[in-house]
């Protein structure tokens, strides 16, 4: 069963794709109640789904007709993989290689194939390690894998 965070990622990524890709607004307390969840957990979900390296940027307005835009970025591919190279800095766990990799499979940067070979090139039982340093190479081959991308 999928988590909270994933049905309501999965939910405004629906919207905006039904918006054509644009611009959503959203009430924050509206969003929360129809998913019975806290409010918080709509920020938890916006901060860390709809990042500027994702691709999305997320502005919002305090007050009684508040709201929350979430706007689709126009990024060129080439850039966007330059700026994560840049964000992986020399350590990545597991969590965080996979939500970049199905970032990148999502926006169509990878296809479905390049996404299984690259989870399998960086993951735990592929680098057989002691695990002070795991996350240190997990982030060189995953650099190395998206800077071949940009050739």
């Amino acid at each position: 069963m999928a988590r909270l965070s994933d049905l309501i990622e999965a939910f405004l990524k629906e919207l905006i794709k039904d918006a054509d890709g644009q611009i959503i607004e959203i009430k924050r307390n509206e969003l929360a109640n129809e998913f019975k969840c806290a409010p918080s957990q709509i920020n938890y979900v916006l901060t860390t789904r709809f990042s500027v390296e994702k691709g999305y940027a997320v502005e919002s307005k305090r007050g009684g007709g508040g709201h929350i835009r979430i706007i689709r970025l126009k990024i060129d591919d080439t850039q966007l993989i330059y700026n994560i190279i840049g964000q992986i800095g020399d350590s990545i766990n597991m969590t965080k290689a996979v939500s970049l990799v199905n970032f990148f499979l999502e926006r169509g940067i990878i296809k479905e194939r390049e996404a299984r070979i690259m989870l399998a090139a960086v993951n735990n039982r592929a680098i057989d390690i002691d695990s002070e340093i795991k996350n240190n190479v997990r982030a060189s081959i995953l650099k190395s894998m998206l800077a071949s991308l940009l050739r």
